[in-house]
């Protein structure tokens, strides 16, 4: 028996899993150890397949059949949970360990209300009333900072915000106060405020609670604001572990300092774009109101999604949009992509003016905007192979397969890629090709304007390099005009010429990223910069550090 601390909530000793025979690798795990105490967060940090989830999964008891643990201890409670019963390990979730997925809207069932969800944690290990059950899950939805917790005991997953849904999950994770917290990327797809709402929470629950948190991310900016220490992991072996401030601020490994290395600055000092070119996109007036007629149990509704917005973007040039959720981004994105007709309003491309009054006018200007959307995975088929879901816009529009297949064979190898990936399938592929992947399909019919809707904000940090360098190389290769949709302000001023800042629909501040982040003249601007994680933090110059590291060693 491997010794293991006894203060410890959670002890991993030397834990070891196996991973199916015929791959890359033969270990998803690899003599992993790690301890959380109480009041403590270790955020534990990596690329895809480094080993992160499966860590927590293997905590949990939920690893998948094909994986398993060859070696090594886990103890919880005074026990290896490797080593009881799956009736035994199902007993401890909810009441003993509980865990926060990335993802709340799959989470939660869609066909049960809020109330129903929780009150299930303790009919399924108390014996308290259903008089007592709704009291205590009133009283979890007040202390995860719900507005009008009566009200939303009765709703619908799909009729609450992303921020709302996960603090729910959060709330069905505490409600038997469990020892061990486990959130595995519970914050990838917040916006800014949200995000920094929902790490409070996790900040104030750790007091609160006593509890012992594994927080699983990719994200450094998170790390700096709520870790007491850091484990960093690289093909399924811990290769640096130590404080957040050490971690953070001297790494030691290689592997870690090129993952800080790629996180985007936070001051960014560009200058003033060109203005010498042809303008790209010009928007005039674009609006959009969305009306609900009133019903027995609704009253009527009407939402201004986009009130009347106005901007230019010249030939090669990136506009970066930022905004909360609910402030129409997304709705202003379909307005110009023709998805949705304005209600008044128009969109320039160059001198010509897009016209959406019939299909066929429709049908022949999407060809010049086309759009790559957040999950690449989502976004492509998987029955269909990458050659077919390449050619598919360029055959709609009368070019002939062979040329289709030349087009893609060149945009394969623009955004780095092998030619054989056109015999293969989406699932084959990682995060970060899927997107490439997705770019290079967008990229297909030629258009004039790309829109990347949240493009990059699911992917690792060094993946994320890579994706924005991608489209920085094409846009000056080919003169690409584009709009970046992005909570992650860090990403905007990485990538944007000028920023517009949106809230309820309203265009609050435009202006170039020296301008707009270095001297915003809104209130609600200001509010956004002060919400991003990390704020007090910036990655140091990992070649001077490195430099630094290797002459002490000397």
């Amino acid at each position: 028996m491997t010794e293991h601390d006894p203060r410890s909530v959670l002890s991993i000793r030397n834990l070891t899993i196996d991973l199916p025979k015929g791959g890359d690798r033969p270990h998803a795990v690899s003599n992993l150890s790690l301890d959380i105490r109480e009041k403590e967060i270790l955020c534990i940090v990596g690329e895809s397949g480094s080993g992160k989830s499966i860590t927590s999964f293997a905590a949990m008891g939920l690893l998948p059949k094909v994986l398993k643990p060859s070696a090594g201890e886990i103890w919880f409670d005074g026990r290896d949970v490797l080593s009881i019963s799956a009736k035994e390990h199902a007993a401890l979730r909810g009441k003993r360990m509980g865990m926060i997925f990335q993802e709340p809207m799959s989470a939660l069932n869609p066909c049960y209300t809020v109330g129903d969800q929780i009150e299930e944690v303790f009919s399924a290990h108390t014996s308290l009333t259903r008089a007592e059950r709704r009291q205590m899950t009133l009283a979890l939805l007040a202390e995860v900072r719900l507005p009008e917790p009566e009200r939303l005991y009765h709703a619908y997953p799909h009729q609450l915000s992303g921020g709302q849904r996960q603090r729910i999950v959060i709330a069905m994770a505490l409600a038997m106060e469990p020892r061990l917290l486990i959130a595995d990327e519970p914050t990838t797809a917040l916006d800014v405020t949200t995000q920094a709402q929902i790490l409070d929470m996790f900040k104030e629950l750790k007091e609160s609670r006593n509890a012992g948190i594994l927080f699983v991310t990719h994200d450094f900016d998170v790390v700096a604001e709520i870790a007491d220490r850091v484990l960093v992991m690289q093909k399924g072996v811990v290769v640096e572990q130590g404080s957040a401030a050490d971690v953070l601020n001297n790494p030691r490994h290689a592997y870690t300092r090129k993952l800080i290395d790629a996180v985007p600055r936070r001051h960014v000092t560009k200058g003033a774009p060109p203005e010498d070119r042809p303008v790209g996109l010009r928007v005039a007036g674009i609006e959009k109101t969305f009306k609900s007629p009133r019903t027995l149990f609704k009253p009527a509704r009407t939402v201004h999604a986009v009130r009347p917005i106005d901007f230019t973007i010249l030939e090669g040039q990136t506009l970066g949009i930022v905004g909360e959720s609910g402030s129409g981004k997304s709705t202003l994105v379909r307005c110009l992509m023709g998805l949705v007709e304005p209600d008044e309003g128009s969109v320039w491309i160059g001198n010509e003016r897009l016209k959406t009054d019939t299909a066929e006018s429709r049908r022949a200007f999407r060809k010049h905007i086309q759009i790559v959307f957040q999950d690449p995975y989502g976004s492509l088929n998987p029955r269909r192979r990458i050659g077919d879901l390449l050619i598919e816009g360029p055959l709609n529009f009368g070019v002939s397969k062979a040329e289709a297949l030349k087009k893609a064979r060149e945009l394969l190898k623009i955004v780095r890629l092998e030619e054989d990936a056109l015999d293969r399938y989406p699932s084959q592929f990682s995060g970060g090709q899927r997107q490439r992947i997705s770019i290079a399909r967008a990229l297909m019919v030629e258009p004039k304007i790309l829109i990347a809707d949240e493009a990059v904000s699911a992917l690792d940090v060094s993946v994320q390099k890579d994706v924005l360098k991608l489209l920085d190389d094409i846009k000056r290769s080919v003169g690409l005009t584009m709009i970046f949709i992005t909570h992650d302000l860090r990403v905007a001023a990485e990538i944007s010429d000028h920023i517009l800042v949106m809230q309820k629909g309203e265009a609050v501040e435009y202006g170039s990223v020296d301008a707009v982040f270095g001297n915003p003249q809104r209130d609600y601007t200001r509010h956004l910069l002060a919400a991003m994680p990390g704020n007090g933090w910036e990655a140091p110059d990992m070649a001077a550090l490195a430099a630094a590291q290797d002459s002490i060693m000397a």
